[in-house]
């Protein structure tokens, strides 16, 4: 391979020829080998779209030489098209700060820059990572708010798949609307339910949880840009915050706004807490559901048999037919990462100290993976798990039918202790509670017909 020699603040470094980036990136390459993987496109998507907002801001406030700004703002667009991506080499998880990740990135830039003007890469006298590139800025207010502009584009997608999911949940909400089964509390049997209640629910939840991010991801619309190393703006011109904040807002597409504290948004990270929360918290839910309906499909002969799912696969290798929840399954294990993901970036959240909190790259790793995995899974669980469902209408009629349970209903016409008489007996001969009441005369047939009627079942009369 050939090299050429790049220079910085340690001395010589010795640099791929084709390389775009530089002495920085080289060195930190051999220091940070964690996982194997590079950092999301989002953010580097978010990192190039600052630099470019710097070099404009820095241009029209006159501290940065027109001619440079154009080419650091060509080299950024080359890079938002599609270009250099391969250039990206440092790993999600890296320096504190993400400084590694912050240099890798104006060193592609400053690089590509001095080849539109006709240089060698290099050539760091001419366009220079740090003093032109990262001009007005520090790894310190950049990377957070590349964390929030990363995160707030996942967000986005999360929430479109998510209101896929409560869709199909809608769906059969209102199919299954007059589909009495028995209910369960304590995983017994209790008073009678619709199917179509219980995705009423799950409907309720999952809509309340999407609130929750909805906020999370206006909180997140505030950053810190201009805040430099400790949140006052050192090294910045007069005007830089609020024309960076429009240019970032431009080319973003996203509404973001300054933050009112920028010592705030350096030293807490508060709302990647509370975002990650709200991921949390969702899972919580997708687990809850998830675990429902795989009761509710156990089976066929020995389980609860309430509901059939369609096979995505064959269930077994060894046991021909079988059919299992394999996606409700995979969507358990999706959300069980996503839990513990929170506890490392709840960890991450509490140990920065005085100025800065220095474990930011882990935690934007954490959300981004939460969030890509939702975006992925939660549509293919909708279409192919919830939208396959169909009610086992045989079967739930006869466990209402035999259900011992019924005489909840007729507590106020029985008195507990009597009711109490009647379900022991249903439960000991098998007969229903119908039977039982009309053979003792304890109601007329009328009255006990009214008692269990659909509209009594249901609260509804």
């Amino acid at each position: 391979m050939s090299f050429r020699i790049d220079h910085d603040s340690l001395g010589e470094v010795k640099v791929s020829v084709n390389a775009y980036y530089g002495p920085f990136t080289s060195r930190a390459m051999e220091q940070y080998r964690v996982t194997g993987y590079k950092s999301h496109i989002n953010l580097i998507k978010a990192y190039v779209m600052i630099k470019r907002s710097a070099a404009l801001a820095n241009s029209e406030l006159g501290v940065l030489d027109e001619k440079i700004a154009k080419a650091i703002i060509q080299a950024c667009d080359e890079i938002l098209s599609g270009q250099f991506l391969d250039q990206f080499v440092i790993e999600a998880i890296n320096s504190g700060a993400g400084t590694a990740f912050n240099m890798n990135t104006n060193e592609i830039i400053a690089n590509r820059a001095l080849e539109i003007l006709g240089k060698s890469k290099g050539d760091y006298t001419t366009i220079n990572p740090n003093d032109h590139v990262n001009m007005s800025q520090s790894s310190n207010d950049t990377f957070p708010t590349a964390m929030h502009i990363a995160i707030l584009m996942n967000i986005t997608l999360t929430i479109k798949s998510l209101d896929t999911l409560i869709e199909s949940l809608k769906k059969k909400s209102i199919d299954f609307k007059n589909i009495i089964k028995v209910g369960r509390t304590h995983l017994m049997d209790a008073i009678p339910v619709t199917l179509g209640s219980e995705f009423e629910e799950y409907v309720f939840s999952l809509e309340r949880c999407k609130e929750e991010i909805i906020n999370c991801q206006r909180n997140l619309e505030y950053i810190g840009i201009g805040g430099t190393a400790v949140g006052t703006g050192a090294n910045t011109p007069k005007g830089y915050r609020e024309n960076v904040v429009k240019h970032l807002s431009n080319i973003s597409g996203i509404n973001l706004k300054m933050s009112k504290n920028l010592h705030f948004f350096l030293q807490s990270k508060f709302d990647i807490a509370n975002c990650s929360s709200g991921l949390r918290n969702l899972a919580l839910e997708l687990i809850k559901i998830a675990n429902d309906l795989r009761l509710m499909a156990s089976g066929p002969i020995a389980g609860f048999a309430e509901i059939f799912i369609a096979a995505v696969h064959p269930g077994s290798s060894i046991m021909p037919g079988k059919v299992n929840p394999s996606l409700a399954e995979c969507l358990n294990m999706i959300c069980f990462d996503i839990v513990g993901k929170d506890v490392s970036v709840a960890m991450a959240a509490q140990a920065g100290q005085f100025e800065l909190n220095v474990m930011m790259p882990s935690m934007l790793k954490n959300v981004l993976e939460v969030t890509d995995m939702l975006i992925n899974f939660l549509p293919i669980f909708a279409k192919n798990f919830i939208d396959g469902i169909l009610p086992n209408s045989e079967k739930l009629k006869e466990q209402m039918e035999k259900s011992p349970i019924l005489i909840t209903l007729l507590n106020p016409y029985l008195g507990y202790l009597k009711a109490a008489e009647i379900y022991k007996e249903s439960l000991k001969t098998g007969r229903g509670i119908r039977e039982l009441v009309l053979e003792k005369k304890l109601m007329k047939e009328r009255e006990l017909e009214d008692a269990l009627s659909y509209e009594r079942i249901l609260g509804m009369a």
